[in-house]
């Protein structure tokens, strides 16, 4: 299980070094190899190999023929690429892959359980500032009627 919001630097080469308290974690469970991806939120997708297999067949079992499921085929199957963690723990993301998250030197990687995102660190302070409106937009979400099942509810 991920879960935390760990602030890292990119090295000059678009190296990431996975946070150590994930390394053991990712060797057991998928020898270090794992597959890098774009998400439509504008971050980096990071999954062990063994949690994408499935999402990849999912994906690739959609209707080819309907616009939507096309793009989201495109989107994450088209992008994703095999990554391998180096000796020191580091993974190499690719130069487009960056440019597409607009990645730069700061970026925090974010536990989502089976997942990492990985967002710059611009990004997700944007993300965190929002969060403030999160209440007045489920207020509106259920005075419209539009409340995910999963939220409905739901309490901490």
């Amino acid at each position: 299980m991920f879960r935390g919001a760990t602030p890292i630097a990119l090295d000059g080469k678009g190296r990431l070094a996975i946070p150590t308290k994930y390394r053991d974690t990712l060797m057991q469970r998928c020898g270090g190899r794992l597959v890098l991806t774009l998400d439509p939120s504008a971050c980096l997708l990071l999954y062990p190999f063994p949690e994408w297999e499935p999402i990849e067949q999912k994906l690739n079992a959609l209707p080819s023929f309907d616009p939507l499921s096309r793009q989201m085929q495109r989107l994450l199957v088209g992008s994703a690429t095999d990554l391998d963690m180096d000796g020191a723990g580091r993974i190499l993301l690719p130069a487009l892959l960056r440019e597409r998250a607009r990645l730069d030197r700061d970026v925090v990687m974010l536990g989502q359980g089976n997942k990492f995102e990985i967002w710059s660190a611009a990004a997700w302070q944007a993300q965190c500032d929002a969060v403030v409106d999160l209440p007045a937009q489920l207020d509106e979400a259920m005075r419209r009627g539009e409340v995910p099942d999963g939220l409905k509810g739901f309490s901490l």
